[in-house]
């Protein structure tokens, strides 16, 4: 009885689904042909198109175009070299004459490796698709979007011949730096005709629209040659070219073009690159939106204040020498970039060097060393000696022996207050080693450090290397009361409807202690105050006379390398200047010229600032009048004092007095109980430097 009952009610379930699937299956195929009937009854769409997004500065100034009359040319496909249309068809579209718009095997493939990566690895668009969306449509990922250009390119397909299509693709693709268009990339790159191209150069210029701010050959010369070369296999691996001819063109050598005199009217043009980067990686708009939709970019810079920094490193850079400059300015409570400069000359170099070039940090990495020592208990009056020393690590196996600048010290001990100021390299690697080199690295990863750092002896005296932007954003946390940012170049974006479809973030995180925050201020702004010379000179000494308080910072150098980084309450700048090819750097004639940018970028600042400003003052620290050189509260006899901040109760009780002598015994005396006291403070510190180390 119950197999009786349970047979009809399973054949009824399995006839109402195989109807159900044939009715809807029915309704999608009408649907379907309804609307192939529709797009071929409108015929061959309208072609015409000229898109224009334009990029704003803080001051609502457009400071970039990406549709450049002078840049986009239409050429007839016989005036177009054939090997360039060959690898065209070899990279974006081997079936190009054997599909209808869709290339159904690849479409296949690409979704199969897809699907195993979990993400979207391959694409698999025509030529046709490609040149659909590149004249008609948005860049939007939506279904609608997908619909429209399958319309779109049917509708190419069936009432425009495929030589047609191939050369309209080529026409209105773009090549970067404003250029769209074959003729005007073969003028841009080659300063020729596209119809004389060598292959070398067509396919040099094939590669180049899958990613043009990445693979122009004006950003990254060895990464276009890399996909130059990858194009060549592929012609030659589709039959399209002779191993010979592949070998002849990989070893042609390629005269890269300088940018022309188009680019001479772009204002900022490293940072409109960064700016079109960050919408690309942080908002993840892909190049074909940003390069060919009526957008409306609206970004942070500050005209006056670009223009500031791209004159201070006109003027500072000596015109017959290859060193290169980069600087960062933004605002530390928003991360808001207000000026960039990424070389000294665009146009003989789009490398941009504040946002990709990674150097060694030297001194301007100490800030970092010295906050997590105040963490651990150090304050501006924590003493070291000064002297020669070799530093013994890996349980006795590796030896490290950094020196000072030109081999000053002073034998004897100074303050963190003066290590600080005068950039003391062996009081640095005494508190690295102290504390135990992982502390460095979690401090410079909470200010926001994310190179990999290599925690070593040396890293104290900043030998890993870091970005320029990178390391500027990181001293933000000094200047804002202990809050890490993360840059942003780009507040607002609007499509031709004024409909947003990017809004800046600004998303400040509490990593450090805000009292320690103000005492590291004020010890970083005794770099500026040659009343402190002693043994040596402060480091900010030679641009102190165009400063005005409130203002912090540090210089730094290495053997290829010179920097400067600083800030006042409402921005943060970072210098560095050095050759592309970490080629030894002259200090002795050119060991100031980072400075020297960064103090004419500064004082512009503080002229232009419309109202006072002054850093937070926090309620649990205190002004301690101190002298400099022992640590202790000020008296006259002692000499010249500082007014120095402290975290309030580590501050000194003691008076430099009573160092001194009451009965002016005479000098003899005073030395020997001065080696008195030294074995006392060494033992302690060696002994926990030995313990750290596993020697003890």
């Amino acid at each position: 009885m119950e197999t009786r009952w349970k047979r009809p009610s399973l054949w009824r379930f399995s006839l109402f689904f195989i109807r159900s699937f044939l009715l809807s299956a029915s309704i999608g195929m009408i649907f379907l042909l309804a609307l192939i009937y529709y797009a071929y009854s409108l015929g061959a769409p309208d072609v015409e198109q000229a898109h224009t997004t334009k990029m704003y500065d803080a001051d609502n100034n457009a400071i970039l175009e990406t549709h450049q009359g002078k840049r986009r040319y239409w050429v007839d496909k016989e005036d177009i070299q054939e090997d360039y249309l060959t690898a065209v068809k070899a990279v974006e579209d081997r079936n190009f004459y054997n599909h209808a718009g869709f290339d159904v095997p690849r479409i296949a493939a690409a979704a199969m490796i897809n699907l195993q990566e979990m993400r979207l690895a391959q694409g698999a668009s025509t030529i046709t698709q490609q040149y659909a969306r590149n004249l008609f449509l948005s860049h939007d990922k939506t279904w609608m979007r997908k619909l429209e250009e399958a319309l779109y390119t049917l509708r190419l397909e069936w009432h425009t011949d495929k030589e047609a299509i191939l050369e309209g693709y080529v026409n209105t693709i773009y090549f970067g730096h404003g250029a769209y268009g074959i003729e005007a990339a073969a003028n841009l790159y080659f300063d020729k005709p596209a119809s004389d191209l060598s292959m070398a150069e067509a396919a040099m210029l094939a590669a180049i629209p899958k990613g043009p701010s990445y693979y122009s050959p004006h950003v990254d010369k060895e990464r276009a040659q890399d996909r130059q070369q990858l194009i060549l296999q592929l012609m030659e691996d589709q039959g399209r070219i002779t191993t010979e001819e592949r070998l002849e063109a990989e070893n042609t050598p390629l005269d890269i073009q300088p940018l022309d005199e188009v680019d001479a009217d772009l204002s900022a043009p490293y940072f409109s690159d960064y700016a079109l980067k960050e919408l690309q990686e942080k908002h993840e708009l892909d190049e074909e939106m940003l390069t060919q939709e009526s957008l409306h970019i609206q970004t942070t810079v500050e005209p006056d204040l670009q223009q500031a920094a791209e004159t201070a490193v006109n003027d500072h850079l000596p015109n017959e020498s290859d060193l290169q400059a980069a600087l960062v300015a933004l605002e530390p409570r928003t991360g808001e970039i207000k000026a960039l400069v990424g070389g000294k000359n665009y146009k003989e170099s789009a490398f941009n060097r504040a946002a990709d070039a990674k150097r060694a940090p030297g001194s301007t990495f100490k800030p970092f060393l010295y906050y997590a020592a105040l963490e651990q208990g150090f304050t501006p009056a924590t003493s070291f000696v000064s002297e020669p020393t070799t530093f013994s690590y890996d349980e006795g196996e590796q030896e490290y022996k950094p020196g000072n600048f030109a081999d000053v010290y002073a034998n004897d001990f100074i303050t963190l207050l003066q290590a600080l100021a005068f950039s003391d390299n062996i009081f640095a690697v005494k508190t690295h080693l102290y504390l135990g080199p992982d502390q460095l690295v979690k401090t410079a990863n909470a200010a926001g450090i994310t190179s990999e750092l290599r925690p070593n002896p040396s890293l104290a005296l900043g030998t890993s290397e870091v970005g320029i932007l990178e390391l500027t954003k990181a001293y933000a946390p000094f200047a804002n009361g202990g809050f890490a940012i993360e840059p942003m170049a780009v507040t607002e974006v609007t499509d031709a409807k004024d409909e947003i479809i990017v809004e800046g973030e600004r998303s400040p995180s509490s990593v450090f202690d805000p009292r320690l925050t103000s005492v590291m201020t004020d010890l970083l702004s005794s770099i500026f105050e040659p009343e402190l010379n002693d043994y040596t000179a402060v480091t900010g000494s030679s641009i102190a006379h165009k400063l005005d308080d409130p203002i912090a910072g540090k210089s730094g150098s290495t053997q290829h390398d010179s920097w400067m980084v600083g800030y006042t309450p409402a921005l943060v700048v970072g210098v560095w200047v050095g050759h592309d090819e970490k080629e030894s750097f002259n200090h002795a004639e050119d060991g100031n010229i980072a400075k020297e940018i960064w103090g004419d970028v500064m004082a512009f600042h503080q002229t232009e600032t419309e109202h006072e400003m002054s850093f937070e003052e926090n309620d649990q620290t205190v002004y301690v009048d101190i002298d400099p050189s022992t640590g202790l509260l000020a008296d006259d006899a002692c000499g010249p004092s500082r007014t120095t901040l402290f975290i309030e109760g580590s501050e000194p009780t003691t008076s430099c007095a009573t160092q001194l002598d009451d009965d002016d015994s005479g000098e003899a005396e005073k030395d020997q109980e001065k080696e008195e006291e030294l074995p006392e403070k060494k033992e302690q510190f060696f002994d926990r430097l030995k313990d750290w180390l596993g020697l003890s």
